[in-house]
């Protein structure tokens, strides 16, 4: 979506930014900004542990694991009661 902004697109946003806020708002606007991404971030990262534990506690598969690869810990092989253990 944003892909085909160029250089004078950003120009003009900022010019408009600009006469919108006024200089003097514009340095407490970027921290204001900064310190909103700084907790996103913080909160998107504490949330991410949680998970991690809770995949842990519960003993499931990492996100990275597909359900039906061969390293994935819930797949067993059923062996035949002719000793063939291949799949049915």
């Amino acid at each position: 979506m944003l892909g085909n902004l160029t250089g004078w697109h950003f120009l003009i946003l900022l010019i408009v930014i600009l006469l919108l806020f006024g200089a003097p708002k514009l340095p407490a606007l970027a921290r204001s900004l900064g310190q909103s991404m700084r907790i996103f971030r913080g909160e998107v990262k504490t949330m991410q542990q949680e998970s991690a534990e809770e995949r842990a506690a519960s003993g499931t598969t990492t996100p990275t694991e597909e359900p039906g690869s061969a390293t994935s810990s819930t797949r067993t092989s059923t062996a035949k009661p002719d000793g063939d253990s291949t799949r049915p």
